[in-house]
């Protein structure tokens, strides 16, 4: 007999559109022998629908239907809930649900909370290290709890806009131009920018500020942009892949870049200096652990090009 798995995608972030097209492709990859697929998506107003189809998600139509599909967060249920039009409810079991989700009330414990609470196993790493990983800012206070090293960072808070000079002075203080400014909790490089000067910082920190109350600048590191994966957790020693580089076909790996330019591309096992390979999978090991991950990951680094991670 078939297990059902539930894929949920969509989402209320601005990386909606992202959470689509990572669904579509893991439909693809999904076991149809082995399980029967529920199709959920999240509307940006945060409407849950039930899908028909992986055709219906590529053309953007799924949208377009009306019956609503939502997971029951009562522990002895463990089911999807569809609603019907004269009124009535089924319920249709979940073995497991993959949240194919990007960004806020999707990478950020939420779901993974609701999926706790309806006692539903899912894919991926759970409330704690979702959340953590998510913000910027405290996964850069744990790394450096650690001693991991890592891009130099000035914290700014919305707040302080309203006098935004005094910010600038004080990112000025600690970081030389270039600059990157983020949203804390975004993703996908959305409100990501890079800044030259005073004028081009201000622009950057109202811009980030569009997406999150907590802004962070960092120092522009020049060299290979490079990621790996981690698969385990839990009383299964954490595996780390091989490592990965990124070529960005722009000036950085923004938005468009990412999903929209086919000149980016990700070359596997690239050449870098010394043991950096080693250092940065020894190192995603350990921040994967020190977050409480389990399931899988995405860790990301730069090497100079003396070899410094």
């Amino acid at each position: 007999m078939k297990e059902t798995i539930g894929v949920l995608f969509g989402g209320r972030s601005s990386e909606h559109e992202v959470s689509c097209m990572s669904a579509a492709n893991v439909i693809e990859q999904i076991n149809k022998d082995r399980y029967e697929i529920l199709l959920i998506g999240i509307t940006k107003e945060g409407e849950w629908l039930l899908v028909d189809s992986p055709d219906e998600i590529r053309t953007g139509t799924w949208q377009e239907g009306h019956v609503k599909a939502v997971i029951s967060p009562d522990a002895r249920d463990q089911c999807l809930l569809i609603f019907g039009e004269n009124g009535t409810v089924e319920r249709r079991h979940l073995d497991v649900v993959f949240p194919v989700l990007h960004g806020l009330y999707g990478e950020d414990g939420t779901v993974q909370g609701l999926l706790e609470l309806a006692r539903i196993p899912y894919v991926g790493c759970g409330v704690l290290s979702s959340a953590v990983s998510m913000d910027k800012l405290t996964a850069k206070i744990i790394a450096d709890s650690l001693g991991i090293r890592q891009a130099a960072y000035v914290p700014v808070m919305k707040e302080e806009l309203e006098h935004i000079d005094q910010a600038a002075e004080r990112v000025e203080a600690s970081l030389p131009y270039p600059v990157f400014v983020k949203p804390s909790n975004a993703g996908s490089s959305r409100g990501v920018s890079r800044a030259e000067d005073r004028r081009g910082l201000k622009a950057a920190l109202r811009e980030a500020a569009l997406h999150d109350k907590k802004i962070l600048v960092e120092e522009a590191v020049t060299g290979h942009e490079v990621e790996t994966a981690v698969l385990g957790g839990g009383t299964m020693e954490p595996e780390v892949s091989g490592v990965g580089e990124i070529l960005s076909a722009a000036e950085f790996y923004d938005y468009d870049a990412k999903y929209h330019n086919q000149e980016s591309r990700t070359v596997t096992d690239p050449e870098l200096p010394g043991d950096a390979a080693e250092q940065i999978r020894r190192t995603a090991a350990r921040i994967f652990g020190a977050v409480d991950g389990y399931g899988l990951a995405r860790v990301d680094f730069f090497v100079t090009y003396q070899g410094e991670v």
